[in-house]
């Protein structure tokens, strides 16, 4: 298989999961999702909990949609935002959060060690040759 086209589909499935958590934010797991808000968030749970959802649905729609030579930019800012959230990863690991089946400390602690995978999956799925 082509680099570009792995490259692609690794992109395109990384937009459609961002897209089904986004909803999942915004519906169904909405509850789940408190968890990984940490304490000094200054807006409460909830709303932390939606506009995190709007803005991944917004990156997975741009990650699936966007121009060939908008794809570096695309990806630069879904790696910034798995930055910007691995607090709140951190928070459910260190305040013993139980969410997503995460309902222990060695559980929290190995699911740490994926969001540098998301950070990496974002930049190389949306790189230039």
């Amino acid at each position: 298989m082509k680099e570009e086209t792995l490259k692609n589909a690794a992109r395109v499935t990384l937009g459609a999961a961002l897209i089904f958590a986004g909803i999942s934010h915004l519906s169904f797991a909405r509850k789940e999702f408190w968890a990984q808000v940490p304490d000094w968030v200054p807006l409460k749970k909830d709303a932390t909990v939606f506009y995190s959802g709007i803005a991944e649905i917004a990156l997975g729609t741009s990650l699936v949609f966007a121009p060939k030579g908008s794809r570096p930019l695309a990806g630069a800012v879904a790696a910034g935002f798995f930055v910007a959230v691995f607090p709140g990863n951190i928070a459910q690991y260190t305040h013993h959060r139980s969410a997503f089946g995460l309902d222990t400390d060695q559980k929290r602690l190995a699911r740490l060690f994926f969001q540098p995978l998301l950070i990496g999956w974002a930049w190389w799925s949306t790189r230039r040759k």
